[in-house]
């Protein structure tokens, strides 16, 4: 199965593609869609880029499925309002190609790869690095993206059970979403 990871960022939007076959994992691509370049003020052009970014990546890397990190409240309402958005954009650029989304925290990720849930990014890309046996360490967002993809190769199938195991009314942090149209 090939799987892609999205860590949604208005102004660095990481990716990863990895192949899992069982418990093996192969990475294949890795990289940022940035924005940076646009004026701050131009919103809807960011969220142009990021969505045709990761529309090219799904394009050119043909994943099976695709997970993204979920967002929280940040200290500033603002900024996670303008995350939400790029977020949402990434999001719709996966879903109006038919892959099936699966969403998991920052701290399931963290877990998953280093096993401690508040890891930081040294140890995040230090991990990812090992378990992809890469010859160099992933910028911060990509191996975010790489991490995300790795907690869906490893836990995805026992997420997606206890999700559609959980009453309407649970609390499932780890969701999955697809679009209507099958591929």
């Amino acid at each position: 199965m090939r799987i892609l990871g999205i860590d949604p960022g208005l102004r660095t939007t990481g990716f990863g593609v990895i192949d899992a076959e069982g418990a093996a994992l192969r990475y294949v691509a890795s990289g940022t869609i940035r924005t940076e370049h646009l004026d701050t003020r131009a919103l809807p052009a960011r969220l142009k880029v990021l969505f045709d970014g990761v529309s090219e990546v799904v394009q050119r890397y043909q994943p099976d499925c695709a997970v993204v990190e979920i967002v929280f409240v940040n200290v500033n309402p603002q900024s996670t309002l303008l995350l939400g958005q790029a977020r949402g954009a990434c999001v719709t650029a996966l879903v109006t190609r038919d892959l099936a989304v699966a969403e998991y925290t920052a701290l399931q990720m963290k877990q998953a790869v280093v096993g401690y849930g508040r890891a930081d990014k040294a140890q995040i890309q230090s991990m990812v690095q090992r378990l992809l046996a890469l010859p160099g360490l992933p910028g911060p967002d990509a191996a975010d993206a790489l991490g995300l993809a790795i907690t869906h190769a490893h836990a995805g199938g026992a997420m997606a059970r206890l999700a559609l195991a959980g009453s309407p009314g649970s609390k499932t942090s780890a969701r999955s979403y697809k679009a209507g149209r099958s591929r």
